[in-house]
């Protein structure tokens, strides 16, 4: 059923594999000294948007080109279409009630699945204006909603349909207790992966057109979910370019991983997910053979790592937890 371009990936027999790198020695009480990088399926187009349901062991990744949602099963090893078309969904994940979330560029909107299946629209527009392709999205514990929507999916017919932006790059919340969506930011340029420290005292969020390096922004989040303090927490300082990212139980963040496309950029050294402590240290570097998009834990510990990488979806064991 593969549609795309099927990687080859050999698992490194050697311990400690040599694909995770440490640059910094804060990452060896991360790093599984006898855990390898593992190629878990291969023929995407642009995988993207991996969400865990521990209560089905398995895994939700969105395939945006080929307008579909794949499921990956840990008990069988068998991927299968979990929804086509999906109208080119992105980024997955579930509410504070298990449900799935869905970030649709095609259709512009933020999607939940019930439980018997059926979709209901939670947003597609902001003071009557279409939202442009909600791009990636987290689900606080109380039930708020946070989504990213930039213009990516409508800048052409490959991740949606190509049309003309009616509102600005845009982070948005959808409040749990009446639904209501407020438009929080709208100074990020692309603005792409966002996530909350362990104790939701800190929202992180990717800036994915800054210039002249792509950054993550660090907000402290006060009880009613306002952001303030806005400061750098990581700068790509070069030819990197940052995508989704996700939090570990111990504040470090793990970032999505690529080459910005520069003539000067070495893709088999920058391809894969960085590592940075929560002062903003990079401290290691899982090597891949393709650009990493999106990443989160899960497994039955979450203790593992996906990562949608471009074709293929990759998963590492770690010495952490995810932080939800």
């Amino acid at each position: 059923m593969t549609t795309g371009p099927e990687i080859a990936f050999d698992t490194n027999a050697r311990y400690p594999d040599p694909r995770v790198e440490v640059l910094d020695e804060r990452f060896l009480s991360l790093r599984l000294f006898s855990a390898s990088v593992e190629q878990l399926a291969s023929g995407m187009r642009w995988a993207e948007g991996p969400v865990w349901f521990g209560d089905g062991r398995y895994l939700l990744i969105s395939d945006i080109p080929n307008n579909r949602i794949l499921r990956w099963d840990e008990a069988s090893g068998h991927v299968s279409e979990f929804r086509k078309p999906s109208h080119n969904t992105n980024g997955l994940t579930r509410d504070a009630q298990g449900r799935l979330l869905s970030c649709e560029h095609q259709t512009r909107r933020i999607t939940r699945t019930e439980y018997n299946g059926t979709i209901t629209v939670l947003a597609d527009q902001f003071e009557g204006k279409r939202l442009n392709s909600p791009n990636d999205i987290v689900c606080q514990r109380n039930g708020t909603v946070w989504f990213t929507d930039p213009p990516f999916g409508i800048s052409g017919d490959w991740e949606g349909d190509a049309a003309p932006a009616e509102l600005p790059h845009a982070l948005y919340r959808i409040r749990a207790h009446d639904g209501s969506l407020q438009q929080v930011l709208t100074d990020i340029d692309g603005p792409n992966g966002l996530a909350f420290s362990p104790d939701e005292s800190v929202f992180y969020l990717v800036e994915s057109r800054a210039k002249p390096h792509r950054k993550v922004w660090a907000y402290d989040v006060d009880l009613n979910g306002d952001l303030s303090h806005k400061r750098v927490v990581i700068d790509a300082n070069g030819p990197g370019a940052l995508d989704g990212i996700a939090v570990d139980i111990n504040g470090n963040i793990w970032c999505g991983w690529g080459s910005d496309g520069s003539a000067h950029a070495k893709p088999e050294a920058l391809d894969g997910v960085r590592v940075f402590a929560p002062d903003g240290t990079a401290i290691g570097h899982i090597h891949l053979p393709e650009r990493c998009a999106n990443l989160c834990f899960g497994g039955v510990k979450n203790n593992r790592l996906f990562m949608a990488s471009s074709h293929s979806l990759y998963a590492l064991y770690t010495n952490t937890r995810g932080a939800t």
